[in-house]
């Protein structure tokens, strides 16, 4: 066994490598792939910019689309002469009310792991049962050997799983410090050689970080940066962009980049970066300090990172307990879905990252709330104008569970003026265009690989439906339903009962908290 030392999120953790994380069992869940499946006349809702259009027809030949027959009008029966017709041995899907959609991408998708107890069977389960059919693993936190396993592994769907990305963070695997341009340089060789599908880095020395990005991208591999205040003062977003990053995690380097009338943050004299609430109560101050909104370097900065076609991938959702700490700790899936131990680790702690309660109060909550609403305010004009923008999750932390927390991400990206359209675009295909797989994934188009969302009701109207305990509904005959959920998950044209996922995962935490005799609690409160 070997010990690395991981920067991750600012901190520095020791991992283990090989160390005790569950693995995801081999299972034969889904069902298919199919010599061909169709799916009946169901409305479309993709991801390249057009309307719903239904019903349609959409034919897959085992993990390919093969057709997208429009067959009729709303309110006129459907001409069966017009339809594909099912070949021997094939199957078919009546989604006639339902509608369609491209399968889900999260940008940042951390495998869970053994600092939070919570392995792979658990964490993929609630993806697949949102609808998320591929994630990038920015960190390999589970060791880069355990996710390429579960890779190859969700590639040949033998476990249900998404389909996954590996992006390493900088360094993992050395026993010692790089510190030159040639070691980063020897580091980004063999870490391509080793398989990864990218790097995360999250700050670095300037000529560490122009060496490492150079030589990644002559092997054509991708990237990731959280932008971490160590570093960020004399590194920030647009010398990334400009030395040929692909994407930008959180907003972190962004603001300083906006700065007009300093060079460094303004933090309090007293300030501990591994002080976990002096660095996010400080963090909710940043956006403030940089130039306004539709200033001249305001502009200047957003026009250039879209002439680099640079991506920023938001992941709104994982700091939103920042500005309503009880809302995030209250979410009504936390009590069925949540595991104990990852409930544990929410918890305040001097040691835990992102449990930084220490005494969260109105102060802190206000500020974010403002820096939030400058944020958002850059990440729609950046769409606006043709900045390409993601949806990730970085589920896992501050009360944001797997698969709910990129719902919420959607949620939060059309608080920040996104059409619902845009929204889906988002979560798809410019997803899909920041991985280099446009052409496999991101949206239902013929010759792409079949990965798409059933659902029963119209996710355009109300996102809410997209969660896996659906929206609160009222019905004719004034009955108070649940409303929603994903009804299948196609992933490689393979079928999956998204409920019967989120049901299992219901299970495993219910046994789990048999085991340990667990409830959900307040803070300071016996268990």
């Amino acid at each position: 066994m070997k010990y690395i030392s991981i920067v991750f999120c600012g901190f520095v953790f020791i991992a283990l490598q090989g160390q005790s994380v569950s693995e995801a069992p081999i299972v034969n869940e889904g069902e298919g792939s199919y010599v061909q499946l169709i799916i009946r006349g169901a409305t479309l809702i993709n991801s390249t910019g057009a309307p719903p259009v239904g019903p349609v027809d959409i034919v897959i030949e085992h993990n390919i689309i093969k057709q997208i027959q429009p067959v009729g009008y709303p309110g006129v029966a459907i001409d069966s002469a017009r339809r594909p017709q099912l070949k021997t041995g094939g199957r078919e899907i009546d989604a006639h009310g339902s509608y369609v959609l491209p399968g889900f991408i999260d940008m940042h998708g951390h495998i869970g792991g053994s600092w939070q107890g919570v392995g792979g069977e658990y964490v993929f389960k609630l993806w697949m049962a949102h609808g998320i059919t591929t994630i990038r693993d920015p960190s390999c936190g589970n060791g880069l050997d355990w996710v390429l396993r579960h890779k190859e592994l969700s590639q040949e769907n033998k476990i249900t799983a998404p389909r996954i990305l590996a992006y390493t963070v900088f360094g993992q695997g050395e026993m010692d410090p790089i510190s030159t341009p040639q070691q980063a340089r020897n580091w980004v060789r063999s870490n391509a050689a080793n398989g990864a599908d990218g790097i995360k880095f999250f700050g670095l020395p300037p000529d560490l970080f122009a060496a490492a990005l150079d030589e990644n991208k002559k092997l054509g591999l991708r990237s990731a940066c959280h932008h971490a205040q160590i570093e960020v003062a004399r590194w920030n977003v647009l010398h990334s962009a400009r030395a040929g990053l692909t994407s930008m995690e959180h907003w972190y380097g962004l603001p300083e980049a906006l700065f007009t009338d300093r060079s460094i943050q303004d933090y309090p004299l007293d300030y501990n970066y591994l002080n976990e609430q002096d660095r996010f109560s400080e963090a909710g101050r940043l956006w403030q300090q940089a130039a306004p909104p539709y200033s001249e370097h305001w502009n200047k900065v957003m026009d250039e990172l879209i002439a680099l076609d640079f991506t920023i991938d938001p992941t709104f959702n994982i700091y939103e307990a920042s500005r309503d700490l009880h809302r995030a700790r209250r979410a009504e899936w936390h009590e069925e879905y949540t595991m104990p131990s990852l409930w544990r680790f929410y918890q305040p702690s001097k040691i835990s990252h992102g449990s930084y309660w220490h005494f969260w109060g109105t102060e802190e909550e206000v500020n974010w709330k403002e820096n939030y609403r400058l944020w958002m305010t850059f990440i729609n004009e950046y769409k606006n104008r043709g900045g390409r923008v993601t949806a990730g999750s970085d589920a896992g932390f501050i009360f944001q569970l797997y698969g709910f927390a990129f719902i919420r991400e959607l949620e939060l990206l059309r608080e920040a003026g996104f059409h619902p359209l845009e929204v889906i675009r988002a979560a798809t295909l410019s997803g899909a265009e920041a991985l280099g797989m446009e052409d496999e994934i991101g949206s239902i188009e013929v010759g792409k690989k079949a990965d798409l969302i059933i659902i029963d009701e119209n996710p355009l109207a109300n996102l809410k439906v997209l969660y896996g305990t659906g929206a609160i509904k009222l019905t004719e005959d004034n009955r108070v339903i649940r409303a929603g959920g994903v009804k299948y998950t196609v992933k490689d044209g393979v079928v999956y009962d998204a409920k019967k996922l989120l049901e299992d995962v219901r299970t495993m935490v219910a046994e789990s908290k048999k085991e340990g005799d667990f409830k959900i609690t307040q803070p300071g409160m016996k268990q």
